[in-house]
């Protein structure tokens, strides 16, 4: 390995991105481009030929730079950093990166295995986020991976000010219970306002089955045999949307303790409700309803945090919207009254999360969530499965058995 030092990074970091769907399309291409101090969309990748294309001209790619899979983006010598936005586990394409040299900014979930995580974990532990390797691990011109997993909801102002108060008053008791509500329209509807391109008809029948048995043998090491029933409970309503809700807990109050109780209603309704009652660090309770509702008029998510003298109420709109406020409110005692305090701010999570992402790069600044949340979460979902498994009276193997 050469004891070179690597030449410094620009302030304005060239991205690869892969993965050009809905969510790309409406959220992370847009800011990135409305961050040319930061950021150049320096080389995209994608399945769909034509959406490849179409995104290129858009975001004025090089036709050099336009690629037809990871592993032919990651050759390229035009790029300072790797941005996934694939649908799926992100296990291996997380490791890809790593493996080159390069920081990774990867929407969640980070994997659906442990066994995933923890190969990630191998890749980082220069960085000191997984033991020590000093002589491991160093990439592209000798530098160190980074890694930062997309939990845009940690970068709200309305949750950071949530959580400023907590510092300052020390919560004011002990948490006595965190209760959150999802209202999950489809997401068509969540996206109507973003004028997406049609959706890609020219990706080979061959490589999409190849994707969804890829899939279906990673949720069979997550879940052994309860994979055939419980597998995409667990890989979409769970590390699909349900994670957000969870690193809003932890930031709060740490990883849930224990899973007492799973529901999951109607009976033969895709997707369906999911409840989930826990315990949480010092005592407290928490609940969760997560509702997908095809007519429903709009996203809502409530979350309640309730302590012996405070509580946190946030309100989140349709995450999509960009700069739509999430609303904040705080009650509490002051001078013997009841005082209640509303927050809110234009400031877009979704932007805050890339130019913390752009703070790592170049500056090494740690980010709000990292390998450390990612494979905590997937230890999390695994232990709601397992839970529900046992209430079914279904066998659950693969590293669930052993999750708790």
């Amino acid at each position: 390995m050469s004891t070179e030092a690597p030449a410094p990074l620009s302030r304005r970091v060239r991205v690869g991105v892969v993965g050009l769907g809905a969510v790309a399309q409406a959220v992370h291409l847009p800011l990135l481009d409305r961050l040319p101090g930061e950021f150049e969309i320096a080389a995209i990748a994608d399945l769909s030929r034509s959406l490849v294309d179409s995104i290129g001209d858009r975001y004025r790619v090089p036709a050099s730079e336009r690629y037809l899979g990871i592993d032919a983006l990651l050759e390229s010598r035009a790029i300072d950093a790797l941005v996934i936005l694939t649908s799926g586990s992100h296990g291996s394409a997380t490791v890809a990166g790593l493996d080159r040299g390069l920081p990774v900014f990867v929407e969640k979930p980070l994997a659906f295995t442990l066994v995933e995580a923890d190969a990630i974990a191998a890749r980082l532990a220069p960085t000191g986020q997984a033991g020590e390797a000093p002589d491991a691990g160093y990439g592209r011109g000798g530098r160190l991976p980074k890694l930062q997993v997309g939990y845009m909801k940690l970068h709200d102002p309305a949750v950071v000010r949530a959580l400023e108060f907590g510092a300052e008053t020390n919560g004011l008791g002990p948490i006595r219970s965190i209760e959150v509500t999802v209202l999950h329209p489809t997401s068509e509807a969540q996206l109507l306002h973003a004028r997406l391109l049609p959706p890609a008809g020219d990706i080979p029948a061959e490589v999409i089955a190849g994707l969804e048995a890829e899939s279906d043998q990673l949720r069979s090491v997550a879940l052994g045999p309860a994979a055939e029933s419980l597998g995409r409970l667990y890989s979409q309503n769970l590390l699909g949307s349900v994670v957000h809700d969870l690193a809003i807990i932890r930031a709060f109050a740490g990883d849930l303790v224990g899973i007492d109780a799973v529901d999951v209603w109607p009976d033969g309704v895709w997707p369906p409700s999911v409840g989930v009652t826990g315990r949480l660090a010092g005592g407290g309770r928490l609940s969760i309803r997560w509702h997908f509702l095809p007519d429903y008029p709009a996203y809502r998510e409530g979350v309640r945090i309730v302590r012996d003298g405070s509580t946190i109420e946030l309100e989140f709109p349709a995450p999509y919207l960009l700069h739509a406020p999430t609303a904040l409110r705080i009650t509490d005692a002051e001078g013997g009254a009841r005082r209640d305090v509303s927050v809110s701010s234009f400031d877009e999570a979704f932007e805050n999360e890339l130019l913390a992402f752009h703070a790592l790069v170049v500056d090494g600044t740690a980010p709000r969530s990292g390998l450390a949340e990612g494979r905590a979460d997937i230890v999390t979902c695994q232990r709601i499965a397992a839970r529900y498994a046992a209430q079914l009276g279904i066998e659950i193997g693969g590293e669930a058995a052993s999750a708790g």
